[in-house]
């Protein structure tokens, strides 16, 4: 295996990890009383493992991070479009850690855990757009 298929595989398994965490999220939303704080935390982790697909395969270090903005400013390397498109995805950077623990202010209401579902949703259509024909599947 040559450097370049390592680098799609690990591409690859960053975006297969990225939608098991958006369809933890979606089954969770549809059952009849949905926990939302783990909707929100799977679609963070969702679209934070999306991005960090797109920057394993262009080859771009990044840090331990859940900050969605650091991560849409290092996409912009590549493709300064990141950063204006994905604007809202950093609405998601409070629940990759803060609202896991008791004393996180207010737990989501079921429109914070759709829109948390939808911005997700955004991220991994944006991302793998660009991706299209060098990953997945």
């Amino acid at each position: 295996m040559n450097r370049d298929e390592t680098i799609k595989d690990l591409a690859n398994k960053w975006i297969k990890k990225a939608e098991n965490d958006l369809l933890t999220a979606k089954r969770e939303l549809s059952f009849e009383d949905p926990i939302t704080q783990t909707i929100c935390f799977h679609c963070q982790q969702a679209a934070e493992k999306y991005l960090k697909a797109f920057l394993v395969h262009h080859q771009i270090y990044f840090t331990k991070t859940h900050q969605i903005m650091e991560l849409l400013e290092l996409c912009a390397t590549v493709d300064s479009s990141f950063p204006n498109e994905l604007q809202d995805a950093d609405n998601l950077t409070d629940y990759a850690v803060e609202i896991r623990y008791p004393d996180f202010l207010q737990e989501p209401e079921i429109k914070d855990a759709k829109e948390a579902l939808a911005i997700a949703e955004k991220v991994k259509e944006f991302v793998l757009e660009r991706l299209k024909g060098h990953t997945h599947k």
